[in-house]
């Protein structure tokens, strides 16, 4: 058997985990005590979890977090409305398979966008496409793809994502083109894909920030109905930490 003609091979076919490992063994001699079955069982998890975790990389480089933000940073020493065991069933992501919606609200600082970040890039270890907006920019970017005629390929695009993070939602006011592109995103989601929008704007007040009494009804009707809610209270995170330092 010629090694490195296996190990080439290998490489061609684009199975470089197992062509590195493969020449690894060669050169420290460390796969003979291994039966033949064990040996391939042992070439495939390392190329099997090397995709995975290559996957895993794509998925976090395109979600477009603005912070790295993780579930098992999450702080719940702080009196802010945040009980957890509530919040580490969301961690489970039961919310994404049943297509529903988790809705943040609370004063700046309280770490609403840290936590639907958590979430996501949670989803992104599980191997779900998730991505993550300041929801004013993406509604801007609707608005241009009308002008060039690229509205509905966004769209399809949006659709695609497993879970949507919609940031800051409300910090601007909805012209006739943010109301009727939000329709849009959120009727397409609707028991189809997984929202987590998180607001410094409670709830009650997003019907008046919308305007357009049909749309503002349809929008939320179809977000809040399927949603978990979470209004965070307290002072704002950053401010103790100044406090603290």
């Amino acid at each position: 058997m010629n090694q490195n003609q296996t190990i080439e091979k290998l490489k061609s076919m684009r199975l470089h985990a197992m062509a590195n490992l493969y020449l690894h063994h060669i050169q420290n001699n460390q796969y003979s005590d291994s039966t033949a079955d064990e040996y391939l069982s042992l070439l495939v998890d390392h190329q099997w979890e090397e995709r995975q975790n290559n996957k895993i990389q794509r998925l976090i480089k395109q979600a477009c977090f603005r912070q790295k933000a993780s579930i098992a940073d999450v702080d719940f020493t702080s009196a802010r409305n945040l009980e957890k065991n509530m919040f580490n069933r969301l961690s489970a992501l039961d919310f994404i398979t049943k297509k529903e919606n988790i809705i943040f609200t609370g004063a700046s600082g309280v770490g609403k966008s840290y936590l639907a970040q958590a979430l996501g890039y949670q989803a992104c270890l599980m191997g779900l496409r998730t991505q993550y907006f300041i929801t004013s920019r993406l509604l801007n970017q609707l608005k241009l793809a009308k002008v060039d005629g690229t509205y509905q390929k966004e769209l399809n695009k949006l659709l695609k994502n497993e879970l949507l993070i919609l940031d800051d939602f409300g910090l601007k006011a909805f012209d006739n083109h943010a109301r009727e592109a939000l329709m849009d995103i959120i009727e397409d989601r609707y028991n189809s894909k997984a929202t987590i929008v998180s607001s410094q704007i409670p709830v009650s007040a997003w019907y008046e920030i919308i305007g357009e009494g049909t749309i503002a009804d349809a929008i939320l009707d179809r977000l809040i109905n399927s949603s978990h809610r979470i209004d965070l209270k307290g002072e704002s995170l950053r401010k103790s930490i100044l406090k603290n330092e």
